[in-house]
């Protein structure tokens, strides 16, 4: 027996969106969601996947299981309690895909970043979002998100961080770096020392000194993103020749360097 209609009915109607949001998010026909949710048709393997990955479920608990608000619940609960042991996210990720089932890498504008930390796990918030792909970005899950300041230069405001999302927060390495959202601060691209097993805090450095490092505690944080790579639409400033000063430097210091070499005895 399969519980396909009734499962895609009710987790529509707890995301709350309509049969036409649906559609527009699968890439078909509004009839099509009415005649799969009244099982009087069948979705192909493509679009099973796809609604698999809009409502962060299995193929067999799409197919197979009464869903219910209680094992949704349940299931919540239990990556709760596994993340509080291990301190790993307890967050289920929402994802979009493309024709081919492949992931794409959405992109979040400084513009978007108020959205985002409310719709960050909503499905059809992210559909609102540009999306794009890179053939070296595959096998993980990937973002894009906007730059805003300057507190990690050389890397100027307005550039993209593309970044690959990570579950396991025990994996973070110290003295790489991160796009960390959270509570508090939002959305924010930082340099981290993993603290998490001793203190469950991360420290986050800024690359320019004139920004104080500082703690946010596990408990505050939503998702982390490791930085993959960037884009960027300012191209970088050619090399400036040396006054004449800083030549003059240049050779005073280079005298005194050869004044300092002991001969060989």
């Amino acid at each position: 027996m399969s519980f396909l209609p009734s499962n895609l009915k009710f987790l529509r109607k707890t995301k709350n969106i309509t049969q036409q949001q649906l559609a527009d998010m699968l890439e078909i026909k509004r009839p099509v969601i009415g005649a799969y949710e009244e099982a009087r048709a069948e979705p192909k393997l493509d679009t099973l996947q796809k609604i698999s990955a809009c409502f962060n479920v299995s193929l067999e608990e799409l197919i197979y299981t009464a869903i219910t608000q209680n094992s949704i619940d349940k299931k919540q609960e239990d990556l709760e309690a596994n993340a509080s042991k291990n301190s790993v996210s307890a967050r289920i990720l929402s994802i979009t895909v493309g024709d081919d089932n492949e992931e794409n890498i959405e992109i979040v504008p400084v513009k978007a970043s108020a959205g985002y930390m409310n719709g960050h796990s909503d499905p059809l918030f992210l559909t609102s979002l540009e999306r794009f792909r890179l053939p070296m970005f595959n096998g993980g899950t990937f973002r894009a998100f906007e730059l805003k300041g300057d507190s990690m230069l050389p890397l100027q405001s307005g550039s993209f961080i593309i970044a690959e999302y990570i579950d396991n927060w025990n994996l973070l390495k110290s003295g790489e770096t991160y796009v960390i959202l959270s509570k508090n601060d939002g959305i924010v691209y930082k340099r981290v020392q993993n603290k998490l097993k001793e203190q469950k805090v991360l420290k986050l450095i800024s690359d320019n000194p004139v920004y104080d490092a500082y703690t946010i505690g596990v408990e505050d944080i939503l998702e982390i993103w490791k930085a993959k790579g960037y884009l960027s639409m300012q191209l970088p400033e050619p090399v400036k020749e040396a006054t004449m000063s800083q030549l003059t430097e240049m050779v005073n210091q280079l005298q005194r360097s050869v004044k300092e070499i002991k001969p060989l005895n």
